[in-house]
């Protein structure tokens, strides 16, 4: 429906004026203000009272831009199949950024300007967040909704809202504009915030003082951020245009064993396994790939393994089996897990890996920049038996087995240090100058003057011994 509206809006504006082919420069500035438009992009948040009205997002990963189709594949569901009462907060600016510079940190509520959003978002049975929607869709959303709804915009303040006679039959587009202040001041901005958020709170109140169902909005009508592309793209137009689009690199998701939920999870940025000097990479193998061998891994909640089978490597059938152990220590009062060992079976023989220093609590995953069986990365996978004929390498090497919960790894507990060379330098170095400098202090207050003198009127004077 937006883009058939964006359609119709573009035919309408087809029609030339007289004087277009007299400015060569027109089409030039035109692309350029395009460009900067599409540089533009809002958040979007949406909760309702009725449950099961957006699945996941899968769209939404960081960088995402949520163009005027995409998001009306969110909004048709919830707006055929949920409340027909519908509220817009609209603002005048906002950003992603403003969440992450006014919201409360590290769990301090008290000090969100957003407690009240907040609040209805854990409370809602439906809610979604879209931290980037094109600019374009977001300025064609009222007339989205109104053309979905049938119903014609209502703008309302509180006073009014408690004066209407809303029915859930019936479907009510209410618009709710609030402010947004460019002031200079630090404080300004939050206060700001903190008034709209008490504004979206006494809206919601009201509503459910009223049992009311309903489905929100919070969005706004331009960024309060500009992004620092923009400044390219206004002042170096050929530059933007010729230069060469950066593709990072793709990030493939984790092996993943599951037997009725996620049990097991691997991951690493490259795994490359040596026979004798031949080596390959079985990163492509692994990562990413929907028919990988894992016949004979199982889970439970005291031993795990992880079983990789591969066709085809270094002319025969090669399987890797890591198996991980959980055990309860008193000391600690907590739940550590192991990789006990590695085993690669090929052509009826095993070799083995001790791989004991991979460990960590239970509750995380364990993370180590390289876990190998050189030298060179660490000697972490320690052969039973010298000289190996198998070597391997893990680069980023990061597994869980234990309390995973979906298909995330949990926190990392990290195989590096505390205490790295380059601190333990740096330590040795200052206590060697702290030492020198408190003899030298010690030295200079153990000077000790004369508190006699000769008098060449007088007798000499004999000093046997100064003290």
């Amino acid at each position: 429906m937006m883009a058939a509206t964006a359609a119709a809006r573009l035919r309408a504006g087809t029609r030339r004026a007289p004087g277009l082919c007299r400015m060569p420069w027109l089409p030039l500035m035109l692309v350029a203000a395009a460009a900067a438009a599409s540089e533009q992009q809002v958040p979007l948040v949406l909760w309702s009272s009725d449950r099961g009205l957006w699945a996941p997002a899968a769209d939404t990963h960081e960088g995402h831009i949520t163009s005027d189709m995409q998001l009306s594949t969110y909004l048709d569901p919830a707006l055929e199949l949920g409340p027909r009462n519908v509220l817009l907060f609209l603002q005048d600016k906002l950003s992603i950024e403003d969440f992450t510079a006014y919201g409360g940190v590290f769990g301090n509520k008290q000090d969100s300007a957003f407690s009240n959003l907040e609040n209805a978002l854990d409370l809602a049975p439906s809610s979604l967040v879209l931290p980037a929607v094109d600019w374009y869709a977001i300025s064609t959303l009222t007339t989205y909704l109104q053309e979905k709804l049938r119903a014609s915009p209502l703008h309302v303040d509180l006073a009014t809202l408690r004066e209407l006679k809303l029915n859930a039959s019936i479907p009510a587009l209410l618009l709710i504009r609030l402010p947004y202040t460019a002031s200079s001041g630090l404080m300004a901005p939050k206060e700001v915030l903190m008034g709209n958020d008490e504004v979206i709170g006494q809206v919601l109140s009201t509503l459910k003082s009223e049992d009311i169902p309903y489905t929100a909005a919070l969005t706004a009508v331009r960024p309060s951020r500009v992004a620092r592309d923009v400044a390219l793209v206004t002042g170096g137009l050929g530059r933007q245009l010729l230069q060469r689009t950066v593709v990072p690199p793709a990030i493939n998701a984790p092996v993943s064993y599951n037997d009725t939920a996620p049990r097991i999870l691997f991951w690493a940025q490259n795994f490359s396994v040596a026979y004798g000097e031949h080596w390959e990479d079985l990163t492509s193998r692994t990562f990413g790939v929907q028919d990988l061998n894992l016949t004979g891994s199982s889970w439970n909640d005291s031993v795990a393994r992880l079983v990789l089978t591969y066709d085809s490597l270094f002319g025969t059938t090669v399987t890797f089996k890591f198996t991980l152990a959980n055990r309860f220590y008193p000391v600690s009062a907590r739940h550590w897990f192991t990789l006990e060992n590695l085993e690669i079976h090929s052509n009826g023989s095993v070799a083995y890996f001790n791989a004991s220093q991979v460990t960590g609590p239970s509750i995380y995953s364990f993370h180590c920049e390289h876990v190998s069986s050189e030298n060179k990365d660490g000697n972490l996978l320690v052969p039973d038996t010298q000289p190996s004929l198998w070597q391997m390498t893990f680069r980023d090497f990061q597994i869980q087995a234990f309390n995973v919960t979906g298909e995330q790894f949990s926190y990392a507990s990290d195989c590096a240090g505390f205490f790295s060379p380059g601190i333990w330098m740096g330590l040795l170095t200052s206590l060697f100058m702290l030492f020198i400098f408190t003899y030298g202090l010690h030295m200079i207050l153990s000077l000790k003057t004369m508190d006699r003198f000769d008098d060449h009127k007088g007798p000499t004077i004999t000093l046997t011994q100064i003290v």
